[in-house]
């Protein structure tokens, strides 16, 4: 049976291999960590904490889906051998130490939501500290996030392998996402550009396949070197188109291995 930690405390007795940090609503791209971390064979911790810190939006705050019960079943039948479900005091119990993302934490996501990597940066940092895993599981979904731990597990010095996790999608190529809940059957079907975009052999035709689709509203869409999250040039060798944008005031991201630049 799944153990329930609540206290930062619990974690100097009780050791766990892997993290799987989420802020719950879990589905099955969560499963996929979960899975991947087990697969180790180590013990596996997920933790669910609404972090205050990466909303820039306090009503994107308070209606952030909360599904506990539903959390900790899915958790205890994809192996997790405990959860932790810390209080905001527990992970911030006095002066909080920020963390910041730096230059690449102002681009893309940054740029829409300023702060919010400073914000991702600090509760991952915590709960490493508190809960000194060996590894931790971190879906490609979210790239730039992705890149950004990296880079502060290396910055910091810290023990711990970052394991990247690919993107599970729907039927029709959407990436999963706590947020689709907020989507309706038509805007769902909408919400099938990002995925498309990305399959396409050039920006242009990107550019038009999202033109193609008037209920999608554009933040970004740019080829990246995936070693620098810097705009990618013909000397790139790993490059990654990155897309996000609203369906009715629900933001949507996705990202995908390409093979062009331009």
């Amino acid at each position: 049976m799944i153990e329930i930690h609540k206290s930062a405390a619990d974690f100097a007795r009780q050791k766990y291999d892997v993290l799987v940090p989420t802020m719950g609503a879990l589905h099955a791209g969560h499963e996929s960590l979960i899975k991947i971390g087990k697969s180790s064979g180590k013990k596996v911790l997920v933790s669910i904490f609404i972090n205050p810190l990466q909303f820039e939006n306090k009503n994107d705050l308070e209606n952030y889906p909360k599904s506990v019960e539903k959390d900790l079943a899915l958790a205890e039948s994809a192996g997790a051998d405990g959860i932790f479900i810390p209080s905001k005091e527990e992970i911030y119990p006095g002066k909080v130490d920020e963390v910041s993302a730096g230059e690449l934490g102002e681009i893309y996501e940054g740029k829409s939501r300023p702060s919010h990597f400073n914000g991702v940066l600090t509760v991952v940092k915590r709960l490493f500290e508190i809960s000194s895993p060996r590894m931790a599981v971190f879906g490609e979904k979210d790239f730039q996030q992705l890149f950004l731990i990296k880079k502060m597990v290396k910055e910091y010095g810290l023990p711990i392998e970052i394991s990247a996790a690919p993107t599970i999608r729907d039927e029709f190529g959407l990436a999963l996402s706590s947020r689709n809940i907020f989507l309706d059957i038509d805007q769902k079907k909408s919400a099938q550009v990002l995925f498309r975009t990305l399959q396409k052999s050039s920006i242009d035709e990107m550019k038009q396949e999202i033109k193609n689709e008037p209920n999608f509203k554009l933040d970004y869409l740019e080829i990246i070197n995936e070693e620098s999250f810097l705009k990618a040039d013909k000397s790139t060798r790993y490059k990654r188109g990155i897309i996000a944008g609203w369906i009715n005031q629900v933001r949507l991201i996705d990202n995908m291995q390409v093979s062009f630049t331009s």
